[in-house]
């Protein structure tokens, strides 16, 4: 219904609107994969550096959230070297707020979401190869 009627006010040319609407739910996608997987190597790191007791996995929920979020903002409006410090700055604000730590206790948290982030990514990044890699091996036959 919503696309047929965009489709009559834009006169027809439907092909973008649909690439639009598909780029879209495409960002929102990977957003939400990305908040899930920060929350995670967030709350790990955490539990890690600062214990069970400080490290709640709502609050890396929140360090996430508003990391990313801050975090492209920065990115947008100095988009030089001033935004990149900016972000992680932000970024080492928010866990040194959250999980009640000092700033080397937050600068180690961000070191090891780091590292975890990387391994975490670099596995699902195997996970989802490995179909189309059986795949092309099945071509090939």
């Amino acid at each position: 219904m919503l696309i047929s009627s965009l489709i009559d006010f834009m006169g027809g040319n439907w092909r973008l609107q649909i690439l639009g609407e598909a780029e879209l739910l495409f960002a929102v996608i990977l957003f939400i994969i990305h908040l899930i997987v920060m929350t995670i190597v967030f709350y790990v790191a955490g539990v890690i550096v600062v214990g069970k007791r400080r490290a709640l996995f709502s609050d890396a929920f929140v360090i996430s959230l508003l990391g990313t979020v801050v975090g492209n903002i920065c990115a947008l409006f100095f988009p030089s070297i001033i935004g990149l410090i900016l972000s992680l700055l932000i970024w080492l604000l928010l866990i040194r707020h959250y999980y009640e730590t000092g700033w080397l206790g937050a600068l180690a948290v961000s070191v090891l979401a780091a590292i975890i982030y990387v391994v975490v990514w670099v596995i699902l990044a195997f996970l989802f190869a490995i179909p189309f890699l059986l795949f092309a091996g099945l071509a090939s036959l």
